[in-house]
């Protein structure tokens, strides 16, 4: 069984064939492309997945492609601009080296820009709770907390 759906994934409108089953993990990777969207632990446990829907962040890799219906979609493809201008969470992430192997950058680079979006302010203790559901294997975690900081003091 086919289900087609209309969703906006960075900013463009989008008409997709999926399978009620599929994840929408599966569905950026393999029907779209979007290989930021990384297949970590597929229970959503680690925070490779994530995604922003409708500015929040979620699991992709727990959340079904169905129930994406209607909704908007921002992948790591979409944090720059036209122009290919890195956002401000991802410059401070460069600024601030918290990228090491890369792998759970594109998650926490989404929930790093959840919450600079949220125009709310944070202490660190709190910054590490937002960003708990994200495992960095390289444990660069004060780089990150450091990255996530900056991007804050730039927007507030």
């Amino acid at each position: 069984m086919i289900e087609i759906i209309k969703c906006k994934i960075n900013g463009r409108d989008q008409e997709i064939a999926i399978d009620p089953r599929e994840s929408l993990t599966d569905m950026l990777r393999n029907k779209l492309g979007l290989t930021s969207v990384k297949k970590g632990c597929e229970v959503g446990e680690c925070g490779a997945c994530t995604v922003l829907i409708d500015g929040k962040s979620y699991n992709s890799c727990i959340y079904l492609a169905s129930w994406a219906k209607d909704k908007s979609i921002i992948t790591v493809e979409g944090l720059t601009s036209e122009n290919g201008e890195l956002s401000p969470v991802q410059k401070a992430f460069i600024d601030e080296s918290a990228v090491q192997c890369g792998f759970c950058t594109p998650g926490l680079l989404l929930t790093a820009t959840e919450i600079v979006n949220s125009g709310q302010k944070y202490t660190r203790e709190e910054l590490r709770t937002l960003i708990s559901g994200h495992l960095c294997r390289c444990t660069g975690y004060e780089n990150i907390l450091n990255a996530v900081e900056k991007a804050l003091n730039q927007e507030n």
